[in-house]
């Protein structure tokens, strides 16, 4: 039986037709396989190696993906002290990067929030990036419409507040990998890219028209995402059994391929990292190679 639905959902993923929006709420109900999983009382952390690709050299470096869940204040959007009628269950993901270039060094963090077992998953994304010249900061709540703040020390950039309508974001997409993989949107689209992209790159804040495809390889699938406009493929691989976990990525800049920005993992653990807060623990950052 577990060869045959792993079949099954290579023929689905296979397919290179967009997601039917007819697709039911029970289709994105979670298996008892991957409610075991995420449901353990620890997040998921992975490393990365990464080559960074900044100012047309690579950069290297180090990323990291956790993923964890939690109960979340619908109203406030903010994580909730205790589940309640207010909150609702959320699978939160923290995308880290840390680089150098040159004398200066680079952090950068997204982190994004999807209501697990609901068909328009997306509540919040967060995206900060810093370094020595300032910072830049954005912040999306959805609920009727998907309500943007964004601020940065570059000229034209300041302050912004964005309304935009409800739509497809390249951040949940990441959340839909790990959830409900055969129901990952295909074909013509229209999407929100990440917050990181727009702000290194200086474009604006808006949907643009994309193309997205599974790939279906031996070892692992391939989601990826290319915007004509923006000249750019962002390309997930990931594992083809649950938890699905992600093996690597690659941002493509499609004018020059030699300046792609990859990052491939080092190793995942489960971990209940918010205890892990005393002198002695590094020994937990030693282990995910994060020196």
């Amino acid at each position: 039986m577990k060869h045959l639905i792993i079949c099954l959902l290579a023929l689905i993923l296979g397919c290179q037709s967009p997601t039917n929006s007819s697709t039911s709420d029970q289709d994105f109900r979670l298996t008892s396989d991957l409610k075991n999983y995420w449901f353990d009382g620890t997040a998921e952390i992975s490393s990365f190696k990464l080559v960074q690709s900044r100012y047309g050299e690579a950069r290297e470096g180090e990323a990291v993906l956790i993923f964890v869940t939690e109960d979340f204040l619908t109203n406030e959007q903010v994580k909730a002290n205790q589940k309640s009628e207010k909150s609702k269950a959320v699978l939160k993901l923290n995308r880290t990067k840390n680089f150098v270039t040159g004398i200066y060094p680079y952090s950068i963090m997204n982190s994004s929030f999807t209501y697990l077992e609901e068909k328009d998953p997306l509540a919040k994304i967060t995206t900060s990036i810093q370094e020595w010249c300032g910072q830049a900061y954005i912040q999306l709540n959805k609920k009727n419409r998907l309500q943007i703040e964004s601020h940065s020390y570059f000229e034209g950039e300041a302050d912004q507040n964005i309304n935009l309508k409800n739509g497809l974001t390249e951040d949940e997409l990441w959340h839909w990998i790990r959830t409900n993989p055969e129901l990952l949107p295909q074909g013509e689209l229209e999407v929100l890219p990440a917050f990181e992209y727009l702000r290194l790159h200086h474009r604006p804040i808006k949907f643009y028209p994309a193309r997205a495809i599974v790939e279906v390889n031996e070892d692992y699938y391939s989601y990826q995402l290319s915007y004509k406009e923006l000249n750019r493929k962002l390309k997930i691989d990931f594992e083809k059994t649950a938890p699905y976990q992600i093996i690597g990525w690659q941002e493509i800049d499609l004018n020059d391929k030699n300046k792609t920005t990859t990052a491939s993992k080092f190793k995942t653990v489960k971990l209940s990292y918010w205890k892990l807060n005393h002198l002695g623990d590094e020994r937990f950052r030693d282990s995910l190679g994060l020196n």
